[in-house]
């Protein structure tokens, strides 16, 4: 049963002592949740109407906490002050997977309860915007690939991340057998979801030792992009009360496949998929949509591999894209055609499974409605084998795909704003890892050099 909440819900359900916390929350660059967790009383008496604050520096952070410097939006000059959280009251919701809370999400205002631009959930809510200009809703699905070892967080860290004990101990694509042994966590998993208002369709066992999907059922493309953000947080927790760990990194392993965040988009007006003719053939706006998606990738390539890391995921009959081509139902194409008649959709399998699902979700969004405005025909259908082929090659690095990212063709998409505050934030992410000694150095050069 799916529990959304109404504030009259919560309501009773504070009063009658079953709930006494509420987490209000938003996402950083890095798609993780920051917030406040509140007393559940003082939330309806306060925080459900008048929302909250927090410090501007949490768009400005590395993945350490640290400030940054050099953001125009917050800095030390401006004294990072704060921002206004807005709980977006439809994203109420009881948190499954931990006892007596519920969450809601947030949407960020400024001093002038307008929208900061740069809050991914912000540049989400603009491009939506600019399809319903358009006349179209954007329906969408994450299917998220994660790996999962029997290793507390903290013992994972103590052991600096090596040598984890996997969940299985051989390749478990589909298998029934295996997946059945990490049904303590994956089982739980999927209850805790389903009470937490994320619908769940199945989970499965992936094509790496360890390595499970979970799916989600499609949604309009906001409340699927919080439906990604709740599960992801849900699922860290649920581990660490387990005392077993999962991973969303893009590739966490060199020599087995990496995470995959596979995204499936449509357009929809008046009720019916516009993807679709009557007869069941594709549509001049799914070709545009599609055109314009593959014309522009490159480009936005950091919202779809947003770490260094991410890059190391690309590599040749991996499962993994390599090239930006698009076939029917070939899983080597960059862009994979699924679905006939009202299900026909564009599943991207570019992005990884650390990508943050706004700005993701943005990106396409914005690229396939230039697509649609501009009448961009996509390239002759690839049939046969991608990773064989001559079609353009995704980005070999994030200091590659940054370089694209920061021009005329992005600020056009997104606003020169966002290009602005998203090249530093990657730019900052290059500068911190040339700047770190590798465990790949340590054992090359430190005695054989």
């Amino acid at each position: 049963m799916l529990c959304t909440m109404t504030p009259e819900e919560l309501k009773t359900e504070v009063g009658a002592g079953s709930i006494d916390c509420v987490v209000v929350g938003f996402t950083d660059h890095y798609g993780r949740l920051v917030g406040k967790r509140f007393d559940a009383s003082f939330f309806l008496d306060s925080a459900l109407t008048d929302g909250t604050h927090a410090c501007d520096y949490l768009l400005t952070v590395d993945m350490e906490m640290e400030p940054v410097p050099g953001y125009a939006f917050a800095n030390w000059q401006g004294g990072y002050g704060d921002v206004h959280l807005v709980p977006d009251l439809t994203t109420l919701r009881r948190a499954g997977w931990t006892d007596r809370t519920a969450l809601v999400l947030c949407d960020v205002h400024d001093k002038n309860h307008e929208l900061v631009p740069v809050a991914p959930r912000s540049i989400l809510r603009q491009q939506i915007e600019a399809a319903d200009e358009l006349g179209y809703e954007v329906m969408a699905a994450s299917e998220l690939e994660f790996f999962l070892f029997r290793d507390s967080y903290r013992a994972a860290n103590q052991k600096g991340y090596r040598d984890l004990e996997a969940a299985g101990w051989y390749v478990e694509d589909y298998h029934l057998l295996q997946a059945a042994r990490v049904e303590d966590y994956v089982g739980a998993a999927r209850r805790a979801l389903a009470a937490s208002d994320v619908p769940v369709e199945n989970s499965k066992g992936e094509a790496a030792v360890g390595q499970h999907e979970l799916n989600i059922r499609f949604a309009e493309a906001l409340t699927m992009a919080d439906r990604h953000v709740v599960m992801k947080q849900g699922m860290k927790e649920l581990a660490d009360q387990q005392q077993v760990s999962v991973t969303f990194m893009a590739k966490p392993d060199a020599t087995q496949p990496g995470n995959s965040c596979h995204i499936h988009l449509s357009l929809w007006a008046d009720g019916r998929n516009v993807f679709s003719n009557e007869d069941g053939s594709a549509t001049e706006e799914f070709r545009w949509f599609l055109g314009g998606w593959m014309r522009h990738i490159s480009a936005l390539m950091p919202c779809f591999a947003p770490t260094v890391n991410s890059y190391k995921r690309f590599a040749d009959q991996s499962w993994a894209p390599t090239k930006i081509a698009w076939s029917t139902d070939n899983r080597t194409a960059g862009f994979r055609i699924v679905g006939t008649g009202s299900s026909r959709r564009i599943e991207c399998r570019i992005a990884g499974a650390d990508v943050n699902p706004y700005l993701a979700y943005a990106a396409s969004i914005a690229a396939g409605l230039d697509g649609i405005r501009s009448r961009i025909e996509p390239p002759d259908e690839l049939i046969g084998d991608a990773y064989e082929s001559d079609a353009e090659p995704v980005a070999a690095s994030l200091h590659d795909a940054v370089a694209a990212f920061d021009g005329e063709e992005t600020i056009r998409l997104l606003g020169a704003e966002v290009v602005g505050h998203y090249s530093h934030f990657h730019r900052s992410e290059l500068a911190a890892f040339a700047s770190a000694v590798t465990d790949w150095e340590m054992q090359r050069y430190f005695e054989r050099i």
